[in-house]
C-alpha cells in the first residue's frame, strides 16, 4: 500500500476511502497554498495601508539594529515570499524566510504575552513556523513551479 493510500477496513466510514484516496494527492500542495495564501494579506496590507515606517519605531524599540531594513524585508516577506510559497515557486527560500521572521516575531515581540493569539501571544506565529517547517524539508512538492521547472534552491 503506499503512502499516499487510505486502507477503507482501518476507516470507522470506509465508504469515505475513494474521497481520501482522491484528495491526498492535492493534500500537501493545498497546505503549502494555504499556508503562503494566508499570510499574503498581511504584507499586501503593511505594503498598501500601513507604510513600513510605522513599524520602524516598534522594531527600534526592541533595540534591534537596522530596523528600517528589517521593516522592509517584513513587508517583502509577507507579500512576495508568502506569493512564492503558495505558487510553490523558490519555495524552499520562501519557507526559510517566513521561518525567520515568524521565529523573530516570536521570540522578540510575543513570548511576554504567553501562548494564546488571543492575548497577542505566539500561537498565530508558531502555526505558520510549524508549517514552514515542514515546507522547508519538503520543498514545493509535486503541484509547485519549482516542479515544473525542474528546480529548486
Amino acid at each position: 500500500m503506499s503512502e499516499e493510500s487510505v486502507d477503507p477496513k482501518r476507516l470507522v466510514f470506509p465508504g469515505l476511502a475513494g474521497l481520501y484516496n482522491a484528495g491526498s494527492r492535492y493534500s500537501y500542495a493545498f497546505m503549502r497554498f494555504c499556508t503562503g495564501a494566508v499570510l499574503v494579506p498581511h504584507g499586501i496590507q503593511k505594503l498598501m495601508l500601513l507604510p513600513p515606517d510605522r513599524y520602524v519605531a516598534n522594531i527600534a524599540q526592541h533595540a534591534i539594529p537596522g530596523a528600517t531594513l528589517l521593516a522592509w524585508l517584513m513587508v517583502f516577506t509577507e507579500s512576495f515570499c508568502a506569493a512564492f510559497l503558495a505558487l510553490g515557486l523558490f519555495t524552499r527560500f520562501a519557507a526559510a524566510a517566513i521561518w525567520i521572521e515568524m521565529a523573530v516575531i516570536i521570540v522578540l515581540f510575543q513570548w511576554q504575552f504567553g501562548y494564546f493569539w488571543t492575548n497577542r501571544g505566539i500561537e498565530y506565529a508558531l502555526l505558520w513556523l510549524l508549517l514552514c517547517t515542514a515546507i522547508l524539508f519538503r520543498g514545493g512538492g509535486r503541484y509547485s513551479l519549482d516542479h515544473y521547472l525542474g528546480r529548486e534552491l
